[in-house]
């Protein structure tokens, strides 16, 4: 019998329902994760028992002289349509990787970030398959508590954090690269957790008011 409601009853009910665990596994890191492919198996048994499909589709698009990936997540029940999107940007180059291997990395990060705002999965780890130790952490000279959160401020954001800025500049009609030109970084890769942070906070009064002025 096919499960009554409308299409966020059914959606709330496969978010209270997935299980997605973590069948993955970085050896270098030491951290198991999820792909893509364990969200889209977990998937499987809610979808059925409330009359819906999911559907993922990619776009490539250009933000100044770089390539994203723009993943859509779409939950449907055939009549109605919830979705999610999520940006992933593809390195200029990897190693042991070709063009074509980059790209699709870079469409399978960005499926996997669609998919987990949708169904509200929690992964605080970046880059998790592809972490491999090439960055060396600092080493901190003030006491460990103050060190840790110095570290988490001058971090670089993630690529979740990104999909937020692209996703506010494309509401606000902004070129991503007014922001870069105001945190003074060349792409958004580049801005930090305190940066990020002081965005969020400043964003109408000092970004988006500052470029209707100018227009």
């Amino acid at each position: 019998m096919a499960e009554k409601g409308n299409i966020y009853d059914k959606l709330e009910q496969v978010q209270q329902t997935l299980k997605a665990p973590k069948n993955q596994y970085n050896s270098f890191g030491k951290y198991h994760y999820r792909s893509c492919e364990d969200i889209l198996e977990g998937l499987k048994e809610p979808l059925i028992k409330v009359h819906a499909v999911v559907t993922i589709s990619d776009e490539i698009i250009s933000v100044g002289d770089r390539i994203y990936v723009k993943a859509t997540a779409r939950f449907t029940d055939g009549t109605d349509v919830v979705e999610n999107t999520a940006y992933a940007r593809e390195e200029l180059e990897k190693k042991g990787m070709d063009a074509s291997q980059i790209t699709g990395a870079a469409s399978s990060y960005a499926r996997k970030y669609a998919l987990n705002g949708l169904f509200l999965i929690d992964d605080n780890k970046d880059a998790d398959a592809l972490n491999k130790g090439e960055e060396k952490p600092k080493t901190a000279t003030l006491n460990p508590k103050r060190a840790e959160q110095e570290k988490i401020a001058e971090a670089k954001i993630g690529e979740a954090k990104i999909n937020v800025l692209l996703k506010q500049c494309d509401e606000c009609g902004i070129n991503p690269a007014t922001v870069c030109e105001k945190m003074k970084v060349n792409e958004l890769s580049d801005i930090t957790e305190k940066q990020f942070l002081w965005i969020k906070q400043n964003w109408t009064k000092e970004i988006v008011s500052g470029v209707q002025g100018n227009n």
